[in-house]
């Protein structure tokens, strides 16, 4: 792909939009951000706060650990801690930096503050509207379809900021010019010095804090639990990395990482198996650079379609995304990614999402494996093939049935997972 072709830009940019360092899962830290800014439009702290957000924010934000918040859980947590404590210029790492005692105040307004929590359905699957009140004033900051797409702020009656909600677009670079053929063409034709600042930082991060969830007790541990015995495995091994880096996040570790389509958990499932695989194998950095293309961009064409937040679990398309990575470090090409990821999707697409806690650990180390069987079924001359299942004749195809699965056919699915969830 020459520079001059009007996608290499556009993937270059891609991958800056969707690699982005955030800490802590994305969904509490959406809020979090939310209610920074609201406080500052606010300019003093609220003695009330409002939180509407759609049925998806409840999923992905009940049962996680808000990091740099003493354990705190939930979505009250993740507001009060940007009150508090918010840097709301930070954005995503709004609380990547309170102190001890930011922490025992934010415990301290969570118990005293009223908080209170409502379910909205606007029509959107990424809703969040904080209100901050203060005596006789208020502001009002909305987020939706993306965790740093801020469409309103408001102070009492005065718009400080609104932006048209445009259903058919994120307000991020046009996503259509991704196919499995450009992305290999891209990667393999790719200046390093482009990507290289974005693609060492998402090393540096999900690296850190994979190794510091196989050093620690997170969760469930299934990182641990999968490494013990099986160190020299390497197919262990690449998938205990993975799940030990989401042991981590979802059980509050105080370390950033970096994002893939808004998820943590995407960021490193497509990310970590890579760079282990490349460091476990010889290969330069160069190579690893390009592999990370492959697996970033992947990931963003397979979600693309599916949507932020669905039913249907982001770490299944990461899989693939880590799959078709390594396969490029192999030597493997557009054929080879091809047929990686239609085999990958057809072992894995039953996962469903019931929001973000230390189980996604599990999962990510099923979608990674699922991505290296699905490889090694292309190298042995074995493949799915259309009409098996969902399976369309062409990547591309079966990418966009993917899509319409998630999106439209689990859409009741989602429905109900979220009824379920808040039952108790």
């Amino acid at each position: 792909m020459d520079k001059k072709d009007p996608r290499y830009a556009q993937y270059v940019q891609i991958l800056k939009e969707e690699l982005k360092p955030a800490m802590g899962c994305t969904e509490p830290i959406a809020l979090a951000y939310a209610a920074a800014l609201a406080r500052k439009t606010l300019g003093a702290m609220p003695d009330r706060l409002l939180a509407e957000v759609s049925g998806n924010i409840i999923k992905n934000v009940k049962s996680v650990v808000v990091p740099h918040t003493g354990d705190l859980r939930g979505i009250k947590a993740a507001v009060a801690a940007g009150a508090a404590a918010g840097d709301a210029d930070a954005e995503l790492e709004v609380i990547s930096h309170v102190t001890p005692a930011q922490i025992d105040e934010m415990h301290q307004y969570l118990e005293t503050a009223d908080i209170a929590v409502e379910h909205v359905n606007n029509g959107h699957i990424f809703d969040i509207i904080v209100t901050a009140f203060k005596g006789s004033d208020c502001a009002a900051v909305r987020i939706v379809d993306y965790h740093t797409n801020v469409v309103l702020i408001r102070r009492n009656e005065e718009i400080i900021l609104e932006h048209e909600i445009v259903t058919t677009s994120d307000g991020l670079t046009d996503r259509s010019c991704l196919s499995i053929e450009g992305i290999v063409d891209f990667a393999d034709s790719v200046d390093p010095e482009d990507v290289r600042e974005v693609l060492e930082r998402q090393i540096s991060y999900n690296m850190a804090i994979s190794e510091e969830g196989l050093r620690g007790d997170y969760g469930a541990n299934v990182g641990s639990t999968l490494m013990n015995g099986h160190e020299d495995d390497l197919n262990y091994v690449l998938r205990a990395h993975a799940a030990a880096a989401s042991d981590a996040r979802m059980n509050g570790c105080e370390l950033p990482v970096v994002i893939n389509s808004g998820s943590g958990n995407q960021g490193i499932t497509s990310s970590v198996p890579v760079i282990v695989y490349a460091r476990k194998t010889g290969k330069t950095q160069e190579e690893l650079l390009r592999a990370l293309c492959v697996s970033g961009l992947v990931t963003t064409h397979l979600k693309t379609g599916i949507g932020r937040l669905s039913a249907y679990c982001g770490a299944v398309s990461a899989g693939c995304g880590a799959g078709a990575g390594i396969a490029y470090l192999k030597g493997g090409r557009y054929e080879a990614i091809a047929h990686t990821v239609v085999n990958a999707v057809a072992i894995d697409s039953g996962i469903v999402c019931d929001g973000a806690k230390a189980s996604c650990a599990a999962k990510i180390a099923s979608a990674v494996d699922a991505g290296l069987v699905g490889l090694a079924m292309y190298e042995s001359g074995n493949q799915f093939f259309g009409g098996d299942g969902f399976i369309k004749k062409g990547v591309e195809n079966t990418i966009a049935v993917v899509g319409r699965l998630a999106r439209f056919g689990m859409k009741q699915t989602d429905e109900e997972i979220i009824r379920l969830m808040m039952e108790d």
